[in-house]
């Protein structure tokens, strides 16, 4: 019986509910191999029989609704920081499939932050600085049936005040009148696309942004890459959604910097007639690394894509480009290129500032 499927040890799910039973303010931390379990109803049940905040990992958005009482934020993303004021007061981290490729444990949990792990593999942490409390390895779906068996009871949590904080955090990530950024971008994005599309996104400041922002229906409607991951997965992973999806509206977001990387697979795009739309966020920057540079007060060297301007003509491989250089001409060219019978670019003038105050925040508070 593979990993996966073998029946969780006894002694581990009692150290399991043991210590799921001691903790004062328990926080769920959901990674993908809850995904892969197939276990969101039972995470959910969890959450609101015991008045619990859960966190995501990036690959596992969609797992809780950004408007449900108990979701707190994704992790390593945008304004992680504000996510770190939860976990924080947290007494106990109950992992559910949490694959610290995406992020390290010893990155976010405050030191001495006790772990209960339950997954298809053992956990890979700093035991020495974290203790864990349980480890259940095997099949995810009976370690939650057996803490959903514990009698109800909320534990510490003030949600009010947990709904409060995400709300100013969602504040933070909202579209702004003045220079057009990527947050209003999003905006106007999330509001075109149909709840049913899947969308895509590369490697750089916008990911941290999606990351957060991005309202995400149901998982594998937005596909990122997992940590950090090198640059050019965006355009490759939407041609790959729309051939395993071909009546789902597909787009990707890439930054201009990642879409330079990758400008060939428009042509594998365009011979197969995939009606994809490819959002490209130009800034003429590389923001992430630009953003380090000046918060280690290092001179900016390399960041620039180019001194002003697009990413350069009507169409590229056969594929049309439209620029947009505000929220409404955006709006209009997404909608043009949605309706179209094959690949189209929609560039998206950005001002890459508004990143700064976003993201590469500190997860421990």
């Amino acid at each position: 019986m593979s990993a996966c499927r073998k029946a969780p040890d006894a002694d581990a799910i009692a150290a399991l509910t043991a210590a799921f039973t001691a903790a004062q303010k328990p926080v769920l931390a959901i990674g993908l191999g809850a995904v892969h379990a197939r276990v969101q109803d039972r995470v959910l049940a969890l959450a609101e029989r015991f008045g619990l905040p859960v966190l995501l990992t990036p690959m596992a958005k969609g797992m809780v609704a950004e408007d449900h009482a108990n979701y707190a934020g994704v992790l390593f993303h945008a304004l992680s920081d504000m996510v770190g004021l939860t976990h924080a007061e947290a007494d106990l981290v109950v992992a559910v499939g949490y694959d610290p490729i995406e992020f390290n444990y010893e990155s976010w949990m405050k030191d001495g932050l006790a772990l209960a792990s339950i997954d298809v593999a053992p956990a890979d942490i700093d035991r020495a600085a974290h203790p864990v409390a349980a480890e259940v390895v095997g099949a995810i779906a009976p370690a939650l049936d057996a803490l959903l068996a514990l009698p109800a009871a909320s534990k510490g949590w003030d949600l009010a005040a947990l709904a409060a904080r995400k709300a100013a955090m969602f504040a933070k990530l909202a579209g702004r009148e003045g220079r057009f950024g990527p947050c209003a971008a999003l905006d106007v994005l999330r509001d075109v696309l149909p709840d049913d599309g899947i969308m895509t996104c590369d490697v750089g400041a916008h990911t941290h942004l999606i990351g957060q922002h991005w309202r995400t229906p149901r998982p594998g409607t937005q596909i990122m890459t997992n940590g950090w991951s090198a640059m050019g997965f965006g355009l490759p992973a939407a041609i790959a959604a729309k051939l395993c999806r071909p009546d789902t509206p597909v787009c990707c977001v890439v930054g201009d910097g990642g879409f330079l990387m990758t400008a060939g697979e428009l042509a594998t795009a365009a011979r197969q007639k995939l009606p994809i739309v490819i959002i490209v966020f130009t800034d003429n920057d590389l923001a992430l690394i630009r953003i380090k540079q000046e918060k280690k007060a290092n001179p900016i060297y390399g960041t620039p894509v180019r001194a002003e301007g697009t990413i350069g003509g009507p169409s590229l491989f056969g594929v049309p480009v439209t620029v947009a250089r505000d929220p409404a001409e955006f709006r209009a060219a997404l909608e043009a290129g949605f309706a179209a019978d094959g690949p189209v670019i929609v560039e998206a003038l950005l001002d890459s500032r508004e990143y700064d105050g976003l993201v590469l925040r500190q997860d421990k508070p």
